[in-house]
């Protein structure tokens, strides 16, 4: 029985789980759950997952959410996954772990209060709160500094490995969510941020063809989202 995996490749988190089984070969059903319709809070996905996210994986009897979670689970049960994705010794998987841990706290944070208040809000036609919009921001730059000048200083990837692990599919996927922006905002955000940029387009560039495949929708949603963000506030993009 193949591995389901239930997602929505507009959720970063369910983006991770994709690239990671198609870069691994781990034969697997995709479910669509559509979060923006509020697929996820209809009873029968609640049945399956109770807290109402994506994404959540259903391995025979076995039911998992949590994408780090995830990640670890799907790394430790097949054995034709790369060790560089999960490594087994203990210190470099302990490095792999703190930026997971980094992660939500910090940089996802940041990331979707940015992406609540500048998008989300304006898309639904409701009022976004300018302090929580300024402090969202806020957070996200000082993650954003701290990805540049401590989790990328060592090396081309996340806690100075040489190869992406899972920490690098989940963290890029937090960061790709920014394409959703406005140009000037996402620019304005992240091109402070050489290294960041640079880590993007070489983990890009290690997961190809399945990084763009993967990001294909969030990528055509952007380009819908712009347009009608340029047309509610009179500009052209």
């Amino acid at each position: 029985m193949a591995l389901k995996v239930y997602c929505d490749r507009m959720s970063q988190p369910s983006r991770a789980i994709l690239i990671f089984c198609k870069m691994n070969g781990i034969d697997f059903e995709e479910i669509t759950i559509n979060i923006l319709k509020g697929e996820q809070h209809t009873p029968e996905y609640k049945a399956i997952n109770p807290m109402c996210q994506v994404p959540t994986i259903v391995d025979g009897d076995f039911t998992l959410f949590e994408s780090h979670s995830i990640l670890i689970y799907l790394s430790s049960k097949y054995p034709g996954v790369a060790s560089h994705w999960y490594p087994s010794d203990l210190i470099e998987r302990a490095k792999v772990h703190s930026v997971l841990d980094w992660h939500h706290a910090n940089l996802r944070r940041g990331s979707v209060g940015v992406i609540v208040n500048n998008v989300m809000l304006p898309i639904k036609g409701l009022p976004s709160n300018p302090q929580a919009a300024e402090e969202a921001e806020k957070t996200l730059e000082k993650a954003l500094t701290v990805l540049e000048t401590f989790w990328l200083k060592d090396g081309p990837f996340l806690a100075g490995r040489s190869q992406p692990s899972i920490a690098d599919l989940n963290l890029v996927s937090e960061v790709m969510e920014l394409e959703l922006l406005s140009m000037e905002l996402h620019d304005r955000i992240l091109s402070p941020y050489k290294k960041v940029l640079q880590w993007v387009e070489d983990t890009k560039s290690a997961t190809t063809p399945h990084f763009e495949e993967i990001h294909g929708v969030l990528l055509k949603t952007r380009k819908e989202f712009r347009k009608l963000m340029a047309a509610k506030s009179g500009k052209t993009e």
